[in-house]
């Protein structure tokens, strides 16, 4: 049998050239890598340090990863929701910050809805304020609550409602401030742990509380009025205190100062009646002795404090004045 020269150089059409074998095995190999990147992406996750991984598996709760790199069962037979419990949510009720920093930009608009409020005595009050929360619970904010910073917000101007309504328009602008913002957030705590949100109240701020505008001069009038009363008080207690501590001092220091004379005078009375006893009893024993050196004692104290001095015999009937006896007299 004879072959055909052309039969040795021409290929066959039943056997595959080279070029379509490497076609279809690129093709192949593709669509492993493909997969094979799907089930990798599908099966490998990473949790952040300020979150936790809540995995479901066909819809239930299975498990939850704490931050670091995980496996799970690839494609949708496994779900990973990752929740930031480390993070403290803000939500803002009267204004909306646009772009915050330095220099915060508040978007404009009206947002009377949520700030203006009726106070306990009808007055009314324009009141912003914002709310600081942490998730606490990361199951119970998944799967027991659908909208949960709805809920949270819409608890926030209920217990802020229900607070400012019950306090007068002047608590609400002044002193009262630091009290309902904790009060709202005790009420705000425990509707949210009812509803079983797993939301934790970190702090309430009242960034500004306000008359509404119609009403806001005469609301300004008032305050001055009561800022210059308040005033006038803190400048009468002042004088009060530098007052009444300085004549209290000087009362203690006259009673202490007579307190004094009168223990000296009393020691000294008692002294004058100790000595006076022992020399009636030296002149109950001796008294012609005792009257002499009493007399010379009593001369001793009045003679040298005289200028002239008149000796008188007491057997002398009248009186002559002796104009001579001087001291030169006396002398001679």
């Amino acid at each position: 049998m004879e072959l055909d020269p052309d039969m040795l150089i021409r290929p066959s059409s039943r056997i595959p050239s080279l070029k379509s074998l490497a076609e279809g095995g690129l093709a192949r190999w593709i669509v492993i890598g493909i997969v094979a990147i799907i089930l990798l992406a599908t099966t490998f996750y990473s949790v952040a340090t300020d979150e936790v991984g809540v995995v479901k598996r066909l819809g239930r709760h299975v498990r939850t990863a704490q931050p670091g790199l995980h496996m799970k069962l690839p494609f949708a037979f496994e779900k990973v929701h990752k929740v930031r419990v480390k993070h403290v949510f803000k939500e803002e009720f009267g204004f909306a910050t646009e772009r915050p920093g330095v220099r915060t930009v508040y978007r404009r608009g009206d947002f009377s809805d949520q700030s203006l409020m009726l106070t306990g005595d009808l007055n009314s009050a324009v009141v912003e304020w914002i709310i600081q929360y942490r998730i606490q619970d990361p199951i119970k904010y998944l799967f027991e609550v659908r909208g949960v910073p709805e809920t949270i917000r819409d608890v926030a101007e209920v217990a802020m409602r229900t607070i400012v309504g019950d306090r007068s328009v002047t608590e609400v602008l002044t002193i009262g401030r630091r009290e309902v913002a904790d009060q709202v957030q005790l009420r705000m705590q425990e509707i949210l742990d009812d509803y079983g949100t797993g939301v934790e109240v970190v702090t309430v701020n009242l960034k500004d509380v306000n008359p509404p505008d119609p009403v806001k001069p005469a609301f300004n009038e008032v305050n001055e009025a009561k800022q210059e009363r308040e005033t006038l008080i803190n400048e009468a207690w002042a004088e009060y205190n530098s007052a009444i501590p300085a004549a209290e001092g000087e009362a203690q220091r006259l009673i202490r100062d007579a307190e004094g004379y009168a223990v000296a005078r009393v020691n000294r009375a008692e002294g004058e009646a100790e000595r006076f006893l022992a020399v009636l009893n030296e002149y109950s024993r001796a008294r012609d002795v005792t009257k002499r050196r009493l007399y010379l004692e009593a001369m001793n104290d009045i003679l040298p404090k005289l200028e002239n001095t008149y000796v008188v015999d007491p057997e002398l009937r009248n009186l002559i004045p002796l104009l001579q006896l001087d001291k030169k007299g006396g002398q001679q």
